[in-house]
């Protein structure tokens, strides 16, 4: 009988625990774990050195700040200063606007911003509008405008990816990197003793097809709009060609290729090319994470190449320069990198001498871009 009164409890138990259980089983992800979300924690135990600051105050040659003719800088400065950067180089001189008067107006409006507000801190380089390059005197006005943009104060030419991608002329032909028209603009930054920042095609992953050996696939997932056919608008192979033509045509101007040239992952590649061209060096925007994965390979190409590599990052989020900086400065092991879809390895520091650190983040871009301040900067 005392076992008949207990039932009611065991039975309401047996409940309880029944509807835990399909509590808890709701909360799980669904079997077998997709490759998005399987995101485990490592369970190694090693040395961290987690940084939020440079060892070194550094020089960004790779920024992009979009409403520099008319916001409040000292809040972007006070940014700036939490990270230890000295100075930015806002590579998006004239903004975006296709009417040249206007981005004329964007750049004077950003140089007096710049000169009341940080002219220690922040550079500016001016663009090229070819939405009429096919216009008789083009080429001329474009370089009439390069040289009056360099005496307002701009420290040098960026040319963004659309040249090689979408540029075209007024017959619908793509305009090619190396077009003889733009010779003459090559040419007129040597003699101003400018650099051009280049940037040509995106990695090679977009171009190759989008399957279960591709690096890229989740990037591609969340962004399709980065994938390209194996011809969209040419092979990866004839960008990049063309635009190492440029640099052999014009040995006399100074280059700095975007994001290492798209060959971080090919040092061996990249090597080759430094070789043959004297007149090129290379920046580190958004491709830390696959020197990250490659660490002994990457410090002896740094060290090797010291003098031609500058500190750049590209899309501005204070918060992921700390993922350079470890890279970058220590030894640490097997840490994340701060996007999945960029880099579902780990990293690894270089652990870079001090010499070739203060190199990379401030020396080589106060020898390579002209008039820029030197007092906040160690010799």
């Amino acid at each position: 009988m005392r076992s008949l009164l207990y039932l009611p409890a065991l039975l309401l138990s047996g409940v309880i625990a029944c509807g835990q259980g399909q509590s808890a089983k709701s909360t799980q992800p669904e079997m077998p774990l997709g490759f998005e979300e399987y995101d485990p924690v490592s369970t190694l135990k090693v040395p961290e050195h987690k940084l939020t600051k440079s060892k070194y105050p550094f020089i960004d040659v790779h920024n992009h700040q979009f409403q520099m003719d008319k916001e409040d800088l000292n809040k972007l400065i006070g940014q700036m200063d939490d990270l230890n950067m000295g100075l930015m180089v806002n590579l998006s001189g004239r903004g975006f606007a296709n009417d040249e008067a206007e981005s004329t107006k964007f750049l004077d409006n950003a140089l007096a911003n710049v000169k009341k507000t940080s002219p220690k801190r922040i550079a500016l380089f001016t663009n090229i509008n070819f939405s009429n390059v096919n216009d008789k005197g083009w080429t001329e006005q474009a370089v009439k405008t390069l040289e009056e943009d360099v005496k307002k104060g701009a420290k040098g030419l960026k040319i963004y990816k659309s040249l090689g991608f979408s540029v075209k002329d007024d017959k619908g032909k793509r305009v090619r990197v190396d077009d003889p028209r733009l010779d003459p603009i090559w040419a007129k930054c040597g003699q101003l003793g400018i650099p051009v920042l280049i940037h040509t095609a995106d990695p090679k992953s977009f171009w190759d097809p989008m399957d279960r050996y591709n690096e890229r696939w989740l990037e591609l997932k969340l962004h399709a709009g980065r994938k390209r056919g194996p011809n969209d608008p040419v092979p990866w192979e004839q960008l990049l060609a063309e635009q190492h033509s440029v640099f052999r045509k014009h040995p006399k101007t100074t280059f700095i290729a975007a994001h290492m040239g798209w060959y971080p992952n090919d040092l061996k590649k990249l090597d080759s090319l430094m070789k043959v061209f004297p007149n090129i060096n290379v920046e580190i925007g958004a491709v830390i994470a696959e020197l990250g994965r490659q660490p002994r390979a990457s410090r002896a190409f740094f060290e090797k190449y010291q003098d031609r590599i500058l500190f750049g990052k590209d899309s501005w989020v204070p918060s992921e320069y700390a993922t350079y900086f470890r890279v970058l400065e220590t030894n640490d092991e097997y840490f994340p990198y701060h996007k999945k879809y960029h880099a579902f390895w780990r990293m690894y520091g270089m652990g870079l001498p001090d010499e070739v650190l203060k190199k990379v983040y401030y020396k080589n871009a106060l020898r390579i871009i002209p008039g820029l301040d030197k007092s906040q900067f160690p010799q």
